[in-house]
């Protein structure tokens, strides 16, 4: 029989649990960040309680238990296995987050296609989209990437092993699990998910905490890796309860600019890998594509012998790969000239055009200067500090530089720092033909670079 059900009050920001309303969070000091949260206290057996409650636990010596890497389920997708730390865990709870129309439920059904394709039984729970509409993407995808040419000459017959179904029942969906047994299980997208044993509509603190835990506690029992789809609020940050990014093993972001193909994939927590690994992907009509040289993106469009731009070489993780930074210094009337960044630190570069206007001579407290990273990228590695000043310079002399490579960091008495990884920058930009590479190894200032450039180049009066 069924007891009163029990009242308690859940920050939305950190999952602090409080007994009583209470308008200011102890844990996060958020203000006005609690919600009412309901949960019958006997609830049934079913679903991971009965599961659980069914296995037998003991604790086991760690010498006893047994690992290896084939424990890891391994993609088509290079880049999603490196950002995992080498595949898809057995019995890991994922949560791929990103903004709406990113393209997460893109990758995920690829990843679906694939494994399914290769044998594995894979469930595809979605509570947002009806299982004709997935079966529609899903032969776009499939008949995209037959033109082009696969591998396996009737894929149809062998996506049997992909099973979708449309529910947004947690509890009815953990049944379903228990049933199939499939190697890995795609929840699209968790905020969809309301159950019956608690007040409050999909999407709550309440509702987003329970379906997550029954989730992840079958993703345990059962050995299969879960994955979990999940929605962004306007700030960029994960929709729900924060105590959600701390319930799983891995926290992956999907990021881009929706009038760009390019995607990032970026791991924001890994307990069984790294997390400064990103993986790179093009959208396209066959859906999103690897990319394995990322400098294809960056230098492809480049722009010829003009004034304003230097590359540079930014690590992400592991990886290096040049990207163009552009500026552009005009005169101006106004009282205060105008500072306008994309793609870098609006303070990272007024720091850095005060260290030019002191050290340098150059006059940029009378310009208008605009800085941009090609390509649509965000950077904050502080080894791309000198490419922003030479491209600065670039623009202000008229000196084309475009196959100079500036790595270094640029601190404020106008010195050269090195960077972590400069070997590695430097071989790429060589292995790409660039040889005019400056850094730390070449000149210990900033002004001494600029008087090699004035000297070797000659300048032009703006």
């Amino acid at each position: 029989m069924a007891k009163k059900p029990k009242i308690s009050y859940v920050c939305q920001e950190c999952g602090y649990d409080s007994p009583a309303y209470m308008g200011k969070c102890p844990e996060c000091n958020t203000w006005n960040s609690f919600k009412e949260f309901r949960e019958v206290s006997s609830i049934s057996q079913k679903g991971s309680d009965a599961l659980v409650a069914n296995t037998l636990l003991k604790p086991q010596m760690l010498s006893e238990i047994e690992y290896s890497e084939t424990s890891r389920i391994q993609s088509e997708f290079k880049e999603l296995n490196t950002v995992l730390g080498g595949g898809i865990v057995k019995g890991s709870a994922i949560l791929l987050a990103g903004d709406p129309g990113i393209g997460k439920s893109t990758l995920l059904l690829q990843l679906c296609l694939s494994l399914a394709l290769n044998g594995k039984k894979v469930l595809y729970i979605s509570g947002e989209e009806s299982v004709e509409q997935i079966k529609m993407r899903a032969d776009r995808i499939l008949a995209k990437n037959k033109e082009k040419g696969m591998k396996d000459k009737k894929p149809e017959q062998k996506v049997d092993s992909l099973l979708l179904i449309s529910l947004s029942d947690p509890d009815q969906a953990i049944l379903h699990i228990q049933d199939v047994k499939p190697d890995l299980v795609v929840i699209d997208s968790i905020q969809t998910m309301q159950s019956q044993n608690l007040e409050g509509l999909s999407g709550s603190v309440g509702q987003v905490r329970y379906s997550a835990m029954h989730f992840i506690r079958t993703a345990k029992a059962l050995s299969i890796p879960v994955i979990l789809v999940g929605h962004v609020t306007k700030d960029g940050m994960v929709a729900g309860p924060m105590v959600l990014s701390h319930m799983v093993d891995t926290v992956l972001f999907l990021e881009g600019e929706k009038f760009t193909s390019m995607r990032i994939l970026r791991s924001l927590k890994n307990r069984f890998g790294p997390i400064d690994e990103v993986g790179i992907f093009l959208m396209d009509e066959e859906g999103l594509k690897e990319v394995a040289n990322p400098e294809q993106i960056f230098l492809s469009q480049k722009s010829g012998n003009v004034p304003g731009s230097v590359l540079v070489v930014t690590m992400e993780g592991t990886r290096a790969f040049l990207v163009e930074i552009q500026a552009l210094a005009v005169y101006s009337k106004l009282p205060m000239p105008r500072r306008v960044v994309s793609g870098v630190d609006q303070r990272r570069v007024e720091l850095l055009l005060a260290v030019i206007q002191k050290h340098c001579r150059l006059p940029v407290e009378t310009m208008d200067i605009f800085v941009n990273v090609a390509g649509g990228l965000k950077l904050s590695d502080p080894g791309i500090d000198l490419g922003i000043c030479l491209s600065i310079y670039s623009s202000v002399k008229n000196i084309p530089m475009t196959q100079t490579v500036g790595i270094a960091e640029v601190g404020l008495l106008g010195e050269l720092r090195g960077v972590a990884a400069l070997d590695k920058r430097i071989r790429e930009a060589e292995k790409l033909g660039f040889k005019d590479v400056v850094s730390i190894k070449s000149h210990k200032f900033l002004s001494q670079v600029l008087r090699d450039r004035d000297s070797n180049l000659g300048t032009k009066e703006v």
